[in-house]
C-alpha cells in the first residue's frame, strides 16, 4: 500500500508538471529556446555565451574604429560573391553607416573587453534605406556585424534581441530587417527567432532581390527568453 501511494503521488506529480510545460507563455518560451538549441547544434556544437559573460552597450566616439575594423571583418566574407564593382560600393557603404546620421540606436557587444558584436536601429524605412514609399514606419534594424572569432555563439541573437526590447520600449509593434539570400546563415537565423517574410517590404536592387522579415513583438518569446 505504501509502494502504491508513492506511485500516486508520482504520478500526479508528473501530470502537473506537464500541464505547467503546456501553459502557453513557457511553451513559447521553450520554442524559442528549442530553436536557438537547433541553430547552435548546427554550427557544429559551438556552446553560445552567457548574458554574464557579454557586455550590451550604446556605442561612442571612442568606439568608431573598432566598429569599422567588426564591419570589414564581419561582412568580408562576402566579397567574393558581389558582382564586379559590388563590393567596394557596398564596402564604402557600411563604413560610411559608422559615421552616418539616422539611427536612434548603435548597439554593441562587448566580450573580454573587445567589440565583438554590433547594429543600427532605425525608426522607419525613410531613415533607414531613404526609402519612404516603402512604408515601414516601426523600427528596423540593420548591419548586424558579429566577429568571425565568436560566431555561432549566440552575439547576434543578443542584437536582435536587445533591438527588440528597445523597439517595444518604442511602443512599436513590429521589428523588421532586410537581407538576400547571399546571407544564407544569417536568414536561417531569423527564421528561427520567430521573423516571417513581409513580401510588400522587399527592395529590388538591380538584379538582387533585398528581403523583408518582419517580427511581431506583440507575439514573439525572444524577449521572455
Amino acid at each position: 500500500m505504501k509502494l502504491l501511494g508513492l506511485l500516486y503521488r508520482f504520478f500526479r506529480n508528473a501530470e502537473f508538471i506537464v500541464r505547467i510545460y503546456e501553459s502557453d507563455t513557457l511553451r513559447g518560451h521553450l520554442q524559442f529556446e528549442n530553436r536557438v538549441n537547433r541553430y547552435v547544434k548546427e554550427k557544429r556544437g559551438v556552446i553560445p555565451m552567457s548574458v554574464s559573460e557579454i557586455r550590451i552597450r550604446e556605442a561612442n566616439e571612442r568606439d568608431r574604429e573598432a566598429i569599422q575594423t567588426l564591419l570589414l571583418e564581419a561582412y568580408g566574407q562576402y566579397e567574393a560573391v558581389f558582382p564586379a564593382g559590388g563590393w567596394d560600393a557596398y564596402k564604402a557603404s557600411i563604413l560610411a553607416s559608422v559615421d552616418g546620421e539616422g539611427p536612434k540606436a548603435r548597439i554593441i557587444v562587448e566580450f573580454e573587453g573587445e567589440i565583438v558584436g554590433s547594429s543600427l536601429l532605425f525608426l522607419s524605412s525613410e531613415v533607414a534605406y531613404g526609402l519612404p514609399e516603402l512604408e515601414i514606419h516601426s523600427p528596423i534594424i540593420r548591419l548586424i556585424a558579429v566577429s568571425p572569432k565568436v560566431r555561432g555563439r549566440g552575439i547576434a541573437t543578443e542584437l536582435i534581441k536587445e533591438s527588440a526590447r528597445r523597439a517595444l520600449e518604442l511602443g512599436a509593434a513590429t521589428l523588421h530587417l532586410h537581407t538576400s539570400d547571399m546571407m544564407a546563415s544569417a536568414v536561417k537565423l531569423y527564421e528561427y527567432l520567430g521573423f516571417e517574410r513581409a513580401f510588400d517590404k522587399d527592395i529590388q536592387k538591380g538584379e538582387t532581390l533585398v528581403k523583408s522579415y518582419r517580427l511581431n513583438l506583440k507575439e514573439t518569446a525572444i524577449l521572455s527568453s
